[in-house]
């Protein structure tokens, strides 16, 4: 963050609230947090006297609550203000590394016409000497130091290289004009994903780091309109928000004063109005749950469906197959997976329900009811007494799955018990897991599922946070050093905003006086983290389009101001007080992708590897999540020196149907295709390990995306007019009663071939 941006933020946050204090780099998202690195501290609150810092480091005015630090050695270096009175202020500790990465890559995306093609514009910047408008990343050209860098590191052989992580492409710079590179690619929707990559060149010892980044079709927002009226959450209620599974920088965000949405993380945003006359003042003010989709936005007031687009603002009820009200919930897809409909039938995109009802969401704006809680009783031969209710509906971790949250009480005097439920939109089938939680029966619990292979869920009430791991086999109250886990009694009195989880396994949990605690999934207890905002802040935490952490803090005045967290730095800081360690040195592998198909006759194959201290006893698991349509070999590798030890495991999947001759080729290929989730992961970590698990999906069949085509037809050589065929019922595959009239497809199949009637056809078929 720039100098002027924390000064504009600190005016917002400074006015009121609980002392505490904070630092900055320039570099986004702490990437680099080194020797090289200005450290700007500042100090929130009336009591401050000085800074303390260790020898190792040094202070720019260390009188001044808000200053600049610099640690010219590596290591774990204690800094605390201190302050007047009688409590004195926490202390961080600050690990600085020895890094020889100072330099980053600045890329600038430009749209062509068609919306189809983009030209990025990159060049080189140093975090430590670049123009403001760099570091807030709404620069259009290099500044000049930029420039003298970019051109002194492409002398010494430097130029920059786009890799795709999916379908695997590279793209090259085409040009190179006043110290940038131009590169130009298509814009791909199912390969989003991507790094820029340099080569290994040094400058001054110093070397440019890698920027992985996603690239979409562009995210419009609604456009503000004169006379419109703001559309809220109720009065001092807590911020409500969706996003983009896939485009994680397009979020709605819902205040008590306005609705806001942004396509770039909040460095830009719009307000998002309604038309008068068509909601009262209390429906406007009464926003209970909102919706991202890429066509528009649903908002739920008072138990019903609103729909806002770029030109309307309508009511959802029957004509859309929806109640008319009752409405307690919407949700989507949480985690972004690719190729994940072997077969080209659309599924949902959201989840609608009532008390007693579940409706799936199609596109445009098509909703179709899947079951009500009476019908579900039956399926799952529930007994009959006592009272079940849907307390909530979320996508779990597997990308065609949806699990319920249930009510059930007898009396519902004091308690009630919790039970989960999944429904798969393949198989269209309702299974009861292996989960009971007992509640007050008054308790509002919310789900999450995390990013995970099996079926893993974070639960929460106002006061405590509850889990279930390992296909819901341990079930337990998250626990702290002291209060049983009543994070409340831990945060003044203060009750759960929300529980955040990214896609590294960690979760951070939110009070709404903004008092934190982390923990990491598959561990059971949480630590308080550091206090970083006061309690007066609206705040919430997002991910941005680089899948790092940062948050939104809403003030008063319809302000919105980003700013990063460096959730590494914090956890780092707390281990070096608590004293706990990660159990292994090192756990990597080369699952390089998210996403696999394993079409007929392939397979796949990978490695993982954990370096761990003598006598720790760690392994690596491999687990699958879905239908038993693979097969799996492993052969595991180790190896002991210097009183560390090295396991490596190789692992295969592959299929051995055999489909030659079979009598209904299609029933056997359908047995044998599905999608399945596999994680890969050390058997003990804890909080303090780095990204110590890998999930990825594996697509089992044939990618609907793919087909075979007759080589030589085109789309421009004829003129485009109505054209049907037929084909016979003979060689129809379920036999009906009469032949098929079929419309030529022409933007589909191109133009028709010229063949000369006395030659001989001889067609090439293409994959």
């Amino acid at each position: 963050m720039s100098a002027q941006g924390v000064a504009v933020l600190l005016s917002w946050m400074s006015c009121c609230g609980s002392a505490l204090w904070r630092y900055y780099t320039n570099s986004p998202n702490y990437h680099i947090f080194s020797t090289r690195t200005t450290i700007k501290l500042e100090y929130e609150g009336t009591s401050f006297s000085e800074w303390s810092v260790p020898a190792t480091c040094s202070v720019k005015n260390k009188k001044s609550p808000k200053t600049e630090l610099r640690c010219s050695s590596p290591g774990i270096h204690i800094i605390k203000p201190v302050v007047t009175g009688p409590d004195p202020e926490e202390e961080r500790y600050l690990s600085v590394d020895s890094s020889h990465t100072c330099f980053l890559w600045y890329c600038k995306v430009g749209f062509f016409h068609n919306l189809n093609q983009v030209l990025l514009t990159i060049w080189i910047y140093d975090p430590e000497n670049a123009d403001p408008n760099e570091l807030l990343q709404n620069a259009n050209e290099p500044s000049l130091n930029s420039i003298v860098l970019s051109k002194q590191l492409a002398s010494l052989g430097q130029s920059p290289t786009i890799h795709t992580f999916l379908k695997r492409k590279s793209y090259f710079p085409h040009g190179k004009v006043n110290g940038t590179w131009r590169i130009s690619l298509p814009l791909v929707a199912d390969d989003a994903l991507k790094e820029i990559k340099g080569n290994k060149v040094a400058f001054q010892d110093c070397f440019i780091e890698d920027y992985l980044f996603l690239l979409t079709f562009p995210f419009l927002t609604i456009p503000e309109i004169p006379g419109f009226l703001p559309v809220t959450s109720p009065r001092g209620s807590q911020l409500i928000a969706d996003w983009n599974s896939c485009f994680p920088s397009g979020v709605v965000l819902v205040a008590d004063m306005e609705t806001f949405q942004t396509n770039d993380s909040f460095r830009t945003w719009t307000r998002i109005r309604v038309p008068p006359n068509i909601l009262t003042d209390d429906e406007r003010h009464n926003v209970s749950d909102v919706n991202l989709y890429w066509s528009g936005i649903f908002f739920l007031i008072n138990g019903i469906v609103y729909f806002r687009n770029l030109t309307a603002f309508t009511r959802l009820g029957n004509n859309e197959n929806l109640p008319e009200g009752g409405i307690i919930g919407l949700s989507s897809r949480k985690w972004c997976w690719s190729k994940y409909k072997l077969k080209p039938n659309i599924k949902s995109h959201m989840v609608i329900w009532t008390r007693e009802e579940i409706y799936l969401g199609y596109p445009p704006l098509r909703f179709v009811k899947i079951i009500t809680i009476k019908k579900l009783r039956k399926i799952l031969n529930m007994p009959a007494a006592g009272v079940l209710t849907i307390q909530d509906v979320k996508y779990t971790g597997h990308p065609l799955e949806i699990a319920l949250l249930l009510n059930h009480c007898i009396t519902c005097t004091t308690v009630k018990r919790l039970y989960i439920v999944i429904y798969s939109e393949v198989t269209k089938e309702w299974v009861l897991q292996d989960f009971e939680l007992d509640v007050a029966i008054d308790s509002v619990v919310t789900s999450r599922f995390p990013y995970a292979s099996i079926s893993e869920v974070i639960l929460w009430d106002k006061h405590r946070v509850y889990y279930s791991y390992h296909n819901f086999t341990v079930t337990g109250v998250l626990q702290t050093p002291t209060e049983s886990g009543n994070l409340s009694r831990l945060a003044h009195g203060s009750v759960i905003s929300t529980v955040f989880t990214d896609y590294y396994g960690n979760i951070i949990v939110k009070m709404e006086n903004n008092i934190m605690f982390f923990f990491k999934i598959y561990t059971t207890d949480a630590v308080k983290l550091h206090l970083w905002t006061n309690n007066q802040t609206k705040s919430l935490f997002f991910l941005n389009a680089s899948g790092k952490i940062y948050l939104i803090y809403v003030f008063d005045d319809g302000t919105i101001y980003p700013q990063d967290y460096p959730v590494r730095l914090e956890t780092q800081s707390i281990a070096s007080k608590t004293k706990e360690k990660c159990p292994f040195i090192i756990f990597h592998h080369n699952i390089m992708y998210i996403s696999y198909v394993l079409d007929k006759g392939h397979y796949l194959s990978f490695w993982a590897q954990i370096v761990y201290p003598e006598n720790a006893g760690l392994y690596i698991t491999v687990e699958s999540y879905g239908p038993d349509i693979l097969k799996k070999e492993s052969q595991v590798l180790y190896e002991i020196a210097s009183g560390y030890c090295t396991k490596t495991i190789t692992v295969t999947f592959y299929q051995t149907v055999d489909y030659e001759a079979v009598k209904d080729y299609f029933t056997l290929q359908n047995k044998n295709t599905g999608l399945l989730v596999v994680r890969v992961r050390p058997s003990e970590y804890t909080k303090m390990c780095p990204a110590a698990q890998k999930v990825f999906q594996v697509a089992v069949g044939c990618d609907f995306s793919k087909f075979i085509a007759v080589k030589g037809f085109d789309r421009k050589s004829c003129r485009w007019h109505d054209f049907f065929y037929i084909i016979k019922k003979s060689y129809l595959r379920d036999r009906p009663s009469k032949n098929l009239r079929v419309k030529y497809d022409w933007k589909k199949y191109g133009c028709p071939l010229r063949l000369n009637f006395k030659e001989k056809f001889h067609p090439v078929l293409q994959l």
